[in-house]
């Protein structure tokens, strides 16, 4: 029996939320989203979040302010937000990186509030 599930995602042709990430593709445990081109700015309240997030710079810089935590992202870092940690981030300068949730953060508009 062949698997039907396994699909290509065209991100010019994704979906944005309204806080401007493109989603990609998405699967019953995760899912993947884009965060393109972010400009800076102040960071926003912090927030608690019912899935855990993965993230991979592609470009610029930002930092994560996490529970009672300050770090630097740059081209090539890695980070990981757990479930429930209170956290925010600001843009330092255009900035571009890819998320992976789990369980998928769109589910039900999650990841909007």
């Amino acid at each position: 029996m062949t698997d039907t599930s396994v699909t290509k995602i065209d991100s010019s042709h994704s979906p944005k939320g309204q806080l401007g990430q493109k989603y990609l593709a998405s699967g019953k445990s995760l899912s993947m989203r884009l965060w393109e081109g972010e400009q800076p700015g102040e960071a926003k309240e912090p927030t608690a979040r019912e899935y855990e997030t993965v993230g991979y710079v592609i470009s610029g810089r930002a930092e994560l302010h996490i529970e009672d935590q300050k770090i630097l992202l740059e081209p090539g870092n890695s980070w990981v937000v757990p479930k429930g940690a209170s956290h925010t981030y600001k843009i330092l300068e255009p900035f571009t990186a890819v998320e992976a949730t789990s369980p998928p953060a769109q589910v039900h508009g999650r990841d909007e509030n």
